[in-house]
């Protein structure tokens, strides 16, 4: 009955160090150019209706701002966000229902540096702009985790997360710095342990998280911050670690806190 509800609602309504491949898209000025606007929005609501059908209030979403070939070996997204569906306040003031997107981005080295993030909501359409590929991968986690994590980020939880130094590369067991992924995998590590202390979450992910392992040999790890600062590794000891889909997927899906994990292709 909840699936029916929601999408009746919805009818109605390689690594280099000078051009880093890794979650290069994680801005909020991100635009691809491969959709132009209503073919990001018929992406969007297309998503917004498979959820929908679904029952999913909570999902996992992530695409690719960079083309496959030029993403490191073993992972095929760069960006990730919570879509979570919820009334949201129209221009004229009115209450529709739909999946609003929490997101974190880094600066557009303009308004704000490129090295500090912050938290962003926007909608599916800003999402699938910022996408070079027809498909984006969604976790949809369990429905007591839907309910975890929607409470989470109504929270002051959510907020105190975050980390505003920005790393392309940050590792997912040190807090120095954060990318929308680890950042992500913090939200999800603080509602299927229900704690919003730092270091018992870093505590918790060493034990039982397996990262992505980004190969860079020291060359790029002695001179990537002086060529792009997001590049920063002092948080890094020894193999050069950092979250992503494929191994958020594989840390839910071992735990038992998703339901779903597939593949959306653009119709």
């Amino acid at each position: 009955m909840r699936a029916i509800a929601l999408a009746g609602l919805l009818a109605l309504a390689p690594l280099t160090i000078s051009e880093p491949a890794y979650a290069q898209d994680s801005s909020a000025a991100a635009v691809s150019g491969r959709f132009t606007a209503p073919e990001a929005a018929a992406f969007g609501k297309a998503l917004e209706k498979d959820l929908a059908a679904r029952g999913a209030r909570v999902a996992l979403v992530w695409r690719s701002g960079r083309p496959r070939k030029a993403m490191p070996a073993g992972l095929a997204y760069t960006h990730g966000a919570l879509w979570i569906y919820r009334e949201v306040a129209a221009a004229d003031g009115r209450g529709l229902k739909g999946y609003a997107v929490y997101n974190l981005y880094h600066g557009d080295g303009k308004a704000r540096p490129r090295t500090v993030s912050s938290l962003v909501q926007d909608w599916p359409t800003d999402f699938m702009l910022g996408s070079v590929e027809d498909d984006v991968a969604v976790i949809v986690p369990t429905p007591e985790m839907q309910r975890r994590l929607l409470g989470l980020v109504d929270s002051p939880t959510y907020a105190a997360l975050h980390v505003p130094s920005y790393s392309l590369i940050d590792s997912p067991f040190d807090r120095r710095h954060q990318n929308c992924n680890t950042f992500m995998l913090d939200v999800i590590a603080a509602a299927a342990w229900e704690t919003g202390e730092p270091a018992q979450i870093a505590l918790n992910l060493k034990a039982w998280f397996r990262p992505s392992v980004i190969k860079a040999g020291p060359l790029q790890r002695l001179f990537g911050p002086m060529i792009d600062a997001r590049l920063a590794t002092d948080d890094q000891s020894g193999p050069i670690v950092t979250a992503s889909y494929e191994s958020i997927a594989a840390f839910m899906r071992d735990n038992r806190l998703s339901s779903e994990t597939y593949s959306f292709r653009r119709p």
